[in-house]
């Protein structure tokens, strides 16, 4: 669970602010958002391997770029 201590006279707009950025460093919001659909075990094995290619792509490039 996540707090934050809000101080009397604070403005709530403040606090709102201080608690998405600390749920966004935690994770939680990305968590959230991914588990916001069912997902079939097929489409995340697709959707894994997808991002391992996109992953690669991007070293190679990056090697590219050094010499």
């Amino acid at each position: 669970m996540t707090y934050i201590k809000v101080k009397i006279g604070d403005p709530i707009e403040k606090a709102l602010r201080v608690l998405k950025k600390k749920l966004d460093k935690e994770g939680i919001i990305k968590a959230a958002k991914n588990h916001r659909f069912y997902d079939k075990p097929s489409i995340k094995k697709r959707a894994k391997s997808k991002a391992a290619k996109k992953r690669e792509k991007r070293a190679k490039i990056a090697a590219r770029r050094k010499y």
